[in-house]
């Protein structure tokens, strides 16, 4: 049996765990992202706040990213090509790591 969540008690899975890998307007286009999926997929996706903090990456802007995977990804578009990104801000995005 699951059960669906709201984003209140999304948010509050990752407090419960000590976990703030994400900000609050990153948890949101997570969780839309997440919702989006399960509706298009027809899937219902089982909430692992650990699982979504090792696979899922908040970065604040592009230079961030590069700093961790190198300056061969010049843009939002490079790095498309290579994972699924989630953009939370004109600046900010998160991604599936890789």
């Amino acid at each position: 049996m699951k059960q669906s969540i709201t984003f209140c008690q999304f948010t509050d899975s990752f407090r419960d765990h000590d976990r703030d890998n994400f900000s609050y307007d990153g948890m949101q286009a997570l969780y839309d992202w997440i919702e989006d999926m399960d509706d298009q997929c027809e899937t219902e996706t089982e909430l692992d706040v650990i699982a979504l903090c090792c696979e899922f990456t908040e970065y604040s802007d592009l230079a961030e990213f590069q700093d961790n995977y190198g300056k061969d990804y010049d843009s939002i578009d490079a790095i498309q090509d290579r994972t699924i990104v989630i953009p939370v801000s004109a600046e900010s995005f998160i991604i599936q790591a890789f």
